[in-house]
């Protein structure tokens, strides 16, 4: 028995059938555009709509590790409600039983002609639209290939007797073959994958169905080690969140050990007359499908449960516009309170992230620097939400004239408020160039960057307090803080240049001190913006 032979065609295999499946799922992620994402933060406000997406999202990027670690990542932003994202998950369970009866279909024979035309769509043409097309099809067929490959390889292994010996101790000692299937997709972390090796392993006649669904209800709790990794270090939340999956998949794999001699007479039934890999596609489909029928009137007490074993308060944020009322157009001016409303709410997440970004850049915590980014996502939304309501605010024509040139004005202040948040945005990406570049600063640069972010930020702050009071007081001190910081950036600049020739500063870290006291200074002008728009309304 070749040994080298059957290992570098499993191990090849096992990567060809990953990088088919990571392939096509970009290709599927570009054609979608952000549309996943969206779904997810929008179509998720009751736990049936939260399956669904869940269910759709995972079909569309053949992930459920990807659907759930999104769904952490939002939950650890507070920009999902944990209820939200225990619906989602339990949807992505079922999603991902799409590439199981993808393998199902037992299509080796053609996966080259497939990737043949794959390469058809990527290489001769340059619209993206067919490029992504072409990527899919690549990946799809490549999958197969994969398949083929670890097939031909794990196929010697059936004249081994100690293979083969055990194997029958897998199907007689169901828990044993569960803890297989656990640690296997602990170590690979994709139960697609090693979903798609017992499909192999079975077509191969090397064990039978009953044998392979304790090895499948395994795969489903070993990929819960994914959500586990993505929840390390973050909010208390996320960790809730990545329980919930645990308990989902453990409990959901206890009840079909229960129940695993009916369950293996109802796949039987089901999949009378179609090979052994779809029959395992149907195990997986039932698997999922029926566990999470089971949870979903639990939801509530899931919540309730890891909130008790996980202790903690938790940050929610709803990303959403909260005051922008539809039937309120009818009324302007009570349409036009709710819009200033939600441009204050704006506002404030705008300081918010000019606040996390200054803690990233000091303490470069990698979960800071998300949320900051995270926020300044949500800013954009709100950004082109308070856009589309203040336009159809004066499409209604329903404002005095006074009213509607102060709407045009609260109108451009929107954008001053989203710059704020890009500026904060440019900070976060400067400091993570720092950490990948392993930039290092002079302690007096890393005092100058903190005096002038903490006067940066004061800026904001008056700025928005002056907006929401109608203060003048704090607009007046908004302007001085604006003329400080030019000051102090015409200041720190010279220091710089001294830092510099003095060989105290290196070329890098001079290149992002100057980027940041740049980003810092338009801050304090897009701030001045807001106190002028005060002072002019309390003139007029």
């Amino acid at each position: 028995m070749d040994w080298q032979d059957i290992l570098f065609k499993f191990v090849g295999g096992l990567g060809i059938f990953l990088f088919g499946i990571k392939y096509m799922s970009d290709g599927l992620q570009k054609s979608a555009g952000d549309k996943m994402r969206g779904l997810l933060e929008k179509y998720t406000s009751n736990p049936v709509l939260g399956v669904l997406v869940g269910v759709g999202v995972t079909i569309l990027i053949q992930s459920s590790s990807g659907t759930t670690v999104m769904a952490i990542g939002l939950v650890n932003a507070g920009l999902m409600t944990l209820k939200q994202a225990i619906g989602v998950i339990m949807g992505a369970n079922i999603g991902t039983t799409m590439t199981a009866f993808i393998v199902g279909i037992k299509i080796e024979e053609y996966a080259l002609p497939i990737i043949a035309v794959g390469a058809f769509f990527l290489f001769f043409f340059n619209k993206k639209k067919f490029q992504y097309i072409g990527q899919v099809v690549f990946g799809f067929g490549t999958l197969f290939l994969g398949l083929s490959t670890m097939g031909s390889g794990v196929k010697p292994l059936s004249e081994l007797p100690a293979f083969t010996d055990f194997m029958i101790q897998l199907q007689d000692q169901p828990l044993l073959a569960l803890i297989v299937g656990t640690v296997f997709t602990m170590i690979v972390q994709s139960s697609s994958a090693t979903i798609g090796i017992l499909q192999t392993i079975a077509d191969e006649g090397m064990i039978s169905l009953k044998g392979s669904l304790p090895i499948l209800f395994g795969d489903n709790i070993g990929t819960t080690i994914t959500a586990v990794l993505a929840s390390i270090g973050a909010t208390v939340a996320a960790k809730r969140t990545a329980l919930v999956h645990v308990i989902f998949n453990v409990i959901g794999a206890i009840i079909f050990m229960i129940l695993l001699v009916p369950v293996h007479s109802l796949v039987l039934w089901l999949g009378e007359g179609v090979n052994i890999r779809m029959q395992i596609a149907y195990a997986h489909g039932i698997f999922n499908t029926t566990n999470a029928l089971i949870f979903l009137p639990l939801i509530p007490a899931l919540a309730w449960l890891v909130t008790k074993v996980i202790p903690g308060k938790m940050q929610e944020i709803e990303f959403k516009a909260i005051y922008l009322d539809e039937r309120l157009l009818a009324t302007p001016a009570v349409a036009f309170g709710q819009a200033q409303h939600e441009i204050l709410r704006m506002g404030q997440y705008a300081r918010e992230t000019l606040n996390d970004a200054s803690t990233f850049f000091f303490s470069r915590e990698s979960r800071v620097g998300e949320l900051a980014l995270q926020k300044e996502e949500l800013i954009n939304e709100l950004n082109r939400k308070i856009t589309d309501y203040m336009v159809k605010i004066q499409q209604q024509n329903g404002l005095p004239e006074g009213e509607s040139e102060k709407a045009s004005g609260w109108f451009q202040l929107v954008n001053d408020i989203e710059r704020i948040g890009d500026h904060a945005e440019n900070i976060v990406e400067l400091s993570e160039f720092s950490i990948n570049k392993k930039v290092e600063f002079s302690e007096e640069a890393g005092r100058e960057l903190k005096e002038m972010l903490t006067l940066a930020d004061k800026a904001v702050e008056r700025a928005l307090a002056a907006l929401e009071h109608n203060d003048v007081t704090a607009a007046q001190e908004v302007l001085d803080y604006e003329r400080e910081l030019d000051e102090m950036e015409v200041k720190f600049r010279k220091s710089h240049i001294q830092r510099l020739n003095q060989n105290l500063c290196t070329g890098n870290s001079g290149a992002v001190y100057l980027d940041i006291l740049s980003n810092l200074e338009r801050v304090g002008d897009h701030s001045k913006n807001i106190a002028q728009f005060v002072m002019h309304e309390e003139q007029t």
